[in-house]
């Protein structure tokens, strides 16, 4: 492995280490977002903690690290797949793992759709349909998020088997498995009926 590719991987689990959720939470209301409701420094933690729009800009900055981490690993090692597919995996570790907080961060939800939104766009979009349906029947948050991330490899598959080489389906499966992984708390609430319900945006400046 050369340097560049080393390089490209450092970086995309230093881009997704920073901790945006915790950033937001502990400049506006001077507390750590992860002692507060699930616990993670994720946009739904923070929407819940400090409002709609902490909530916003966190998923908003944590797309922009996801996606940031494969086009910096895309530009470092262009003829490199499988460097590219382990840096956007790192970038999803880095989120859920961020050495700057001790390796206690969020879920990798929004990350992961920033790495998507780098690796297939189109897909992204098939997949959000999916999330907004799934959170609109069930007002479960998590479950749209771990159905819409289980759901992308498969798109990315169908919607990109032509263009996608097999290390990138590769690296989406890995991350897709590593953000189910981390909702398996929520799977358990969801299956005893005490998962928190999404009741709507809340008025809460931030």
């Amino acid at each position: 492995m050369n340097l560049p590719a080393i390089l490209a991987i450092v970086l995309a689990y230093l881009f997704g280490a920073i901790p945006f959720g915790y950033i937001i939470v502990k400049t506006k209301l001077g507390k750590d977002v992860r002692n507060s409701g699930s616990g993670s420094t994720g946009a739904t933690n923070v929407l819940r903690t400090a409002g709609t729009v902490g909530g916003i800009l966190t998923f908003a900055l944590d797309v922009g690290k996801g996606s940031a981490a494969v086009l910096v690993a895309k530009a470092l090692s262009p003829a490199n797949d499988w460097i590219v597919a382990i840096a956007a995996v790192s970038a999803i570790l880095g989120h859920i793992f961020p050495v700057f907080l001790k390796f206690k961060g969020g879920k990798g939800v929004a990350t992961g759709v920033g790495v998507y939104l780098a690796i297939l766009p189109q897909a992204v979009g098939a997949v959000l349909v999916i999330f907004f349906f799934v959170v609109l029947l069930s007002r479960y948050i998590s479950l749209g998020s771990i159905i819409a991330t289980s759901a992308f490899p498969f798109f990315a598959y169908g919607m990109g088997r032509n263009s996608l080489s097999f290390p990138i389906i590769v690296g989406t499966f890995v991350g897709a498995l590593l953000i189910v992984v981390m909702h398996r708390q929520n799977i358990r609430r969801i299956a005893s009926g005490t998962e928190n319900k999404f009741k709507g945006f809340s008025s809460r400046k931030s």
